[in-house]
């Protein structure tokens, strides 16, 4: 009875058993042999394949290897070798999920930038609106400051901002508190020297 053997390796397995075949010459030798001889030298030749009951046990266990039998025309056997299907995650892939966490990790600290900021022009604006305002209520918004700019440092730091965005964005703060200083007369800025 004719049978064909399919085996299930890892790709590296599968280059040196393709090496093995070609010095067997399976192809060629059993479909051309017809006795009985040329046979049984092909498939002795084909035991230096090594698939012992051992082997062969210990691999199907692993699920790296399975043998398969199929009924095919008189003379005819043939060796598959074929991928297994555990395979090595693909590079590509892996970039895209490392790229979806860092979306996800950048969005929370730009998102964290921003609300921050946020809190601090709000009660600026609250502030600057306020017509008895006194100058010790500019401490707790200095505290406000002081959280907005770690929270842009530790961004920049990471990656999610350029350095000249985090710079910007503490110069922003700065000179909206020093506005309000200046329009409730709390700072008088130095006259300018003039460049003669």
């Amino acid at each position: 009875m004719a049978s064909a053997v399919n085996c299930y390796l890892s790709s590296s397995s599968c280059f040196g058993l393709q090496s093995k075949l070609k010095s067997l010459s399976l192809k060629n030798n059993i479909s051309s042999s017809s006795s009985s001889y040329g046979l049984r030298q092909n498939l002795s030749a084909f035991k230096t394949l090594s698939f012992t009951n051992n082997l062969s046990h210990n691999l199907l266990c692993q699920g790296t290897l399975s043998f398969s039998t199929i009924t095919r025309k008189p003379n005819r056997y043939s060796v598959v070798c074929e991928a297994a299907p555990k395979k090595k995650a693909d590079s590509a892939a892996k970039r895209a999920r490392q790229a979806e966490k860092r979306r996800i990790y950048n969005k929370s600290k730009k998102s964290e930038v921003k609300t921050r900021m946020k809190k601090v022009l709000e009660e600026l604006d609250t502030l600057r609106k306020k017509p008895d305002a006194q100058a010790e209520e500019i401490f707790p918004i200095e505290k406000l400051i002081a959280d907005a700019y770690s929270a842009i440092d530790k961004a920049v730091k990471v990656g999610t901002l350029h350095r000249n965005t985090g710079a910007r964005r503490k110069s922003r703060l700065a000179r909206r508190k020093k506005a309000v200083e200046i329009h409730h007369g709390w700072y008088t800025p130095a006259p300018a020297a003039d460049a003669a």
